[in-house]
């Protein structure tokens, strides 16, 4: 454990010009989630603590990035999008608020984190007995599902084209969608999932509908939960860091690794690559050799 700790020490430079690249893009999304640390600064924890990600780029260069910190406080995301100002796609937590309003950075939000809830409606409903109405959650599950469709029908398309599809397709299905919305917020308890999913796919409307005005930006934060994924099935397995030393630590070599993975390369060979030659880079240009992109394996 204690080796893999010195190799945040060791990559540190990579990561920082990953970092660099990163934030040059115009286009990025972002997660977190939870990560139990036994001890922070020398003191036993007393509550979870939070591995953030970061991922986007050039389209032929993305990089993803995670940070561990003990906040999930809205001064995380200022801190790791400092420099950012392009377009930033999350779930509706409104811990980017300040960031997005502080770098005049453009929000868009994720369908696949609204439809969840509307999933999560459906399951808890009663059984519906034969010839009996279809839940609202269904329907609303039914209209959202069109979205994707379309999606499928346009993913090979360039960005202007899929603009253009999604402005003749996309919009009028938003538009029902929204319609029905508002017509059944006050139909179901307000105490209710459905009531929940259709408050909160409101709430966030503005933001879920950007990515109808740009090609380039996608339907759901879908890449970035992707990422994060193996993080979490990891977690499964070894529980918790026992430091924030080796959170810290981690977030380095899952960075790396995700990056790797994202740019083509087998993980276990870029780090054998970069582990062989990063102790003789002497200048940012033996460095910049090391990232991923400028790797032949």
């Amino acid at each position: 454990a204690n080796w893999i700790i010195r190799l945040d020490t060791v990559f540190r430079p990579l990561i920082k010009l990953l970092r660099e690249h990163q934030l040059s893009a115009d286009y990025l999304q972002a997660d977190e989630t939870r990560v139990q640390v036994l001890k922070e600064d020398g003191k036993v924890a007393t509550s979870d603590k939070w591995m953030w990600l970061v991922r986007g780029g050039p389209p032929e260069q993305p990089v993803v990035l995670f940070e561990y910190d003990a906040s999930r406080s809205e001064e995380v995301p200022v801190r790791l999008l400092d420099s950012f100002a392009g377009t930033l796609q999350t779930d509706g937590y409104a811990g980017y608020n300040k960031v997005c309003r502080d770098n005049k950075i453009t929000r868009i939000g994720c369908w696949d984190h609204a439809r969840r809830k509307f999933i999560e409606a459906s399951k808890a409903a009663p059984a519906q007995k034969k010839g009996s109405k279809t839940s609202k959650a269904d329907v609303a599950i039914g209209k959202i599902r069109k979205l994707y469709v379309i999606e499928d029908r346009i993913k090979e398309l360039d960005n202007e084209q899929k603009k253009q599809r999604r402005q003749a397709l996309t919009v009028p299905v938003l538009d029902d969608l929204k319609d029905w919305l508002e017509k059944n917020l006050h139909r179901v308890p307000k105490d209710s999932l459905t009531f929940k999913a259709i408050y909160y796919t409101l709430n966030q409307w503005e933001s879920l509908t950007g990515y109808t005005e740009d090609g380039k930006l996608n339907i759901s934060n879908a890449l970035a939960e992707n990422a994060i994924r193996p993080f979490a099935l990891g977690r499964k397995n070894w529980l918790f860091s026992d430091t924030s030393r080796g959170a810290k630590a981690s977030a380095t070599c899952y960075g790396l690794i995700e990056t790797a993975k994202a740019n083509g390369l087998e993980p276990y060979k870029y780090l054998h690559h970069v582990l062989g030659r990063i102790a003789a880079a002497e200048t940012v240009e033996d460095i910049e050799a090391l990232l991923p992109w400028n790797v032949k394996l």
